[in-house]
This record gives C-alpha cells, sequence and structure tokens, in this order.
C-alpha cells in the first residue's frame, strides 16, 4: 500500500475536512475521479492510496498480532497499514472490484472509521459503467461513501449540499 496521489488543500483552504481512499486495481481510476469530485463539489481533500495486496497486508497484520499474543509485554512494530495511515485525518473508503470482503479483511488494522465497497453478488447491466454504479463502486459512489462517513461523524452537513464555487453565492 502505498499513497499514488495526496490530496491538495489548493484552492479549498487548509481547514478543508479530509478523507482516505484506498483502492486496488482498476478501482484506482475511479478512487482519482471521488479524489477531484470531492474537492471541486464539496472542498473536501481526499488522499490516494495504491492497495496492491490485500491479502499480503493482512497476512502481516495477522502476524504481528500472532507475535503480540506470544510476547504481550514486547515491542512490537505497527503493522504497514497502521504505519501509513497513522495520523491520516479524515475518514477511510476502500474500494474494489472484488467482493467487499476483500478490502474488509484489514478492517482491525485501519485507524478510524472504515467503509468497504465491493462488487457482491450479481448485477445486471448492459455496460461495465453500468455495472459499477450498481454495485456502488464508480467514482460518484465512493464520494457519496466519504461525504456519508463525514456526515455520520457531524463534519458535513447530511443535507449533501456542494459547497458554493469560488466567486458565488450560490449553490448551483
Amino acid at each position: 500500500m502505498y499513497l499514488v496521489r495526496p490530496g491538495s488543500s489548493e484552492g479549498v483552504g487548509e481547514d478543508a475536512r479530509r478523507a482516505q481512499i484506498l483502492a486496488s486495481g482498476v478501482g484506482l481510476a475511479w478512487a482519482i475521479e471521488a479524489q477531484e469530485l470531492l474537492k471541486a463539489d464539496y472542498g473536501i481533500v481526499a488522499d490516494v492510496w495504491s492497495v496492491t495486496s490485500w491479502g499480503e497486508l493482512r497476512r502481516e497484520g495477522l502476524a504481528l498480532d500472532e507475535a503480540k499474543f506470544h510476547d504481550p509485554f514486547g515491542e512490537h512494530p505497527k503493522t504497514w497499514i497502521e504505519q501509513k495511515l497513522e495520523g491520516a485525518p479524515g475518514p477511510v473508503v476502500a474500494v474494489s472490484d472484488y467482493m467487499r470482503a476483500v478490502p474488509d479483511q484489514i478492517r482491525q488494522w485501519v485507524p478510524g472509521d472504515y467503509t468497504t465497497l465491493g462488487a457482491d453478488g450479481f448485477g445486471f447491466s448492459d455496460t461495465r459503467a453500468a455495472a459499477r454504479r450498481y454495485f456502488n463502486i464508480d467514482g460518484p459512489s465512493i464520494a457519496v461513501a466519504v461525504l456519508q462517513s463525514l456526515a455520520a461523524n457531524g463534519e458535513v452537513p447530511a443535507s449533501g449540499q456542494p459547497r458554493p464555487r469560488p466567486g458565488t453565492n450560490s449553490m448551483t
């Protein structure tokens, strides 16, 4: 897992709400789309992380947990996930084009609020874009998941109203 596209507060201010988006494979493009939507329409800055192996992150976390079990008073390193997300502001939303259970397997090592999105079950659609929308794993759906997490924490209004565009007085 590595930070592939840090969010920029340029144009929205240093006090902007923040979030973390984890994505793998083809989901990386959707995460970047969500990052752009969140900033442009809501003034929310999101960092995009590429997860190259959900399974490897889980294996590492389980190995460290086992080491802690056998030596509860020893000093143990934090997991890679904990190291990378330590101090990263905002909720974490993870997306995969596999089942939601894939990003969910690292839940216990993700600090803070964690939402997973995935392609569970069978969808009926005529295009891949329609399938991504059906499973709520496209860019706009990831943005909605971030907004819902922020609203649940009282960090943004639950109304979902976008912020005014710079230089305007309206919400359009």
